[in-house]
């Protein structure tokens, strides 16, 4: 997506969100294509990752991780910046793509003062979907289409 002018000065501030902890809200009206940000972080393994955050059977996943196409990832926890707190919807008004191996987010429509900045975030489990695992990766958007997830369809 080619970006449009950026409007001039803080697009968003970071504060408590009514979906989860902490989320980005429109400090402006943000037209539609504008770029917020580079998600970035320290770049780790996969099998970092794991180890960092290992898989807790009985809690909520919660992470700042982010896995690239090349299968390498970026922890957000070390060195990221204020987009990691982009919260998820099923109903985005923001959108993640990967360029050159590097994330940035756009958003998909114009943004009204006051919004909170959201993304699907498509959460990809290689694993069955089931009620167990769906609810250990909760949505709260409320969205007329929510998922109950932030994991992505299964194909």
């Amino acid at each position: 997506m080619a970006a449009t002018r950026r409007p001039r000065g803080r697009l968003y501030s970071v504060r408590r969100s009514p979906l989860h902890g902490k989320g980005g809200f429109a400090l402006q009206r943000i037209p539609k294509g504008t770029l917020l940000g580079e998600y970035v972080g320290e770049r780790i393994t996969e099998d970092e990752a794991d180890r960092r955050y290992p898989e807790d059977g009985d809690g909520p996943h919660h992470t700042f991780l982010f896995v690239l196409d090349d299968g390498s990832v970026i922890d957000a926890a070390v060195g990221g910046n204020s987009t990691r707190f982009l919260n998820h919807s099923c109903a985005p008004n923001c959108e993640a793509q990967e360029e050159d191996g590097r994330i940035f987010l756009y958003t998909l429509r114009a943004i009204r003062e006051g919004e909170e900045l959201v993304y699907d975030y498509n959460f990809i489990l290689d694993v069955r979907h089931t009620v167990a695992e769906k609810r250990r990766y909760p949505c709260r958007c409320g969205s007329r289409n929510c998922r109950g997830t932030i994991l992505a369809k299964k194909r």
